[in-house]
């Protein structure tokens, strides 16, 4: 059976969305205390790929794509697609026409947690795509599925509306209702992480500029 559900959430506005896109992975998971990311084997197909979006959220069942038919066709400029389809790699659940499909209603990242298949589209598609496999083996389109509940991707809570962000370090999930004062920490770190950089180049190690404990200090 499929279930769509609406979500009743304002999309995200685009330059909030353009603040998070400046914001690197790493700095995300250290302001929430290195959580929110995904699993390490969900990458993107290409080097350089980078995205932040407002997630549309799609359970699949194991080897089916027929909710991402329907999800691809909802899509809207400044979403992210992120699938729950088990972490199963044997069957491919995306490829090239869904890619074009997503592309064209404005999407701006997908992330599945599991296969796509049509690397080389996907690879030069407008769309980063990040997903843990890739396979020709294609999918069934009749088992169901569910859009817009809340899901994990690569063992990370996400629910519909949370802005998700993706680069080459990986994929990290912003909770919605705590978007606002992470961005302000996260560009503080940023601020502080430059600052350390330029200690670095003056010669100051990192052991003296995080006061480390020595040999006969540790337990």
């Amino acid at each position: 059976m499929l279930r769509i559900i609406d979500s009743k959430l304002p999309h995200i506005e685009g330059d909030i969305l353009a603040a998070w896109r400046a914001i690197p992975t790493p700095i995300i998971s250290d302001e929430r205390n290195r959580c929110g990311t995904m699993a390490a084997a969900i990458k993107a197909v290409a080097p350089g790929l980078s995205f932040a979006g407002e997630a549309l959220t799609v359970k699949t069942m194991v080897a089916d794509n027929l909710a991402l038919h329907h999800a691809a066709a909802m899509a809207w400029p400044g979403a992210a697609i992120i699938i729950d389809a088990g972490g199963y790699v044997d069957n491919a659940v995306w490829g090239e026409l869904l890619q074009l499909t997503a592309a064209k209603r404005g999407a701006v990242g997908v992330v599945i947690d599991g296969s796509a298949r049509d690397l080389d589209h996907l690879r030069i598609s407008p769309v980063p795509m990040f997903c843990r496999g890739i396979v020709p083996a294609g999918p069934h389109k009749a088992w169901g599925g569910e859009i817009n509940i809340p899901i994990q991707c690569g063992g990370c809570p996400v629910a519909p509306g949370d802005i998700i962000v993706g680069d080459d370090d990986g994929v990290a999930v912003v909770p919605r209702d705590i978007q606002a004062a992470l961005l302000v920490r996260c560009k503080a770190r940023l601020d502080s992480e430059h600052a350390i950089r330029e200690q670095i180049a003056a010669g100051v190690s990192t052991v003296e500029i995080f006061k480390l404990p020595g040999p006969d200090e540790t337990t």
